[in-house]
């Protein structure tokens, strides 16, 4: 399965027990295809970069969710068609990996310098968020 970040754009004028009506729906809709939710993250009303019909505001939504390739086109499907969605965007998220370098006589200096991480330490699994994303984004890093 792959990791995969879909950000919802809905029309501002939504009462809250409809759109948390869409956000369930998508939520369904992933978990129906085989997919598993990692975080659900309101982000709340934010002005638009161009005015999307008459509105210039939209409520936005963050989903971090885990798929099946094939699981990801049945959802745009379904969000492409509501009217009640201005805009989606879904990106596949890549997860840090673990590089192991061999390492030769030029890399031996640079690489002295360096402290190794202890073996022991836990190093947890999903999301990691960039110090620099934390103030454009505050309500996603809970």
């Amino acid at each position: 399965m792959r990791r995969y970040e879909l950000m919802l754009v809905l029309r501002p004028d939504l009462p809250d027990d409809r759109s948390q009506a869409i956000l369930d729906r998508a939520t369904r809709s992933i978990a129906g295809s085989g997919g598993q939710l990692v975080k659900v993250s309101p982000w709340g009303r934010r002005r638009l970069a161009y005015p999307i019909g008459p509105h210039h505001e939209g409520s936005y939504h963050i989903v971090v969710f885990d798929s099946p390739p094939d699981g990801v086109l049945g959802l745009e499907r379904d969000l492409a068609i509501s009217e009640e969605v201005m805009r989606h965007l879904v990106t596949r998220v890549e997860r840090p990996t673990a590089t192991h370098r061999t390492s030769g006589p030029a890399d031996s200096e640079a690489e002295a310098d360096v402290p190794a991480p202890p073996e022991d330490e836990f190093v947890p699994e999903g999301e990691f968020i960039d110090e620099s994303e934390s103030e454009a984004a505050p309500a996603a890093i809970d």
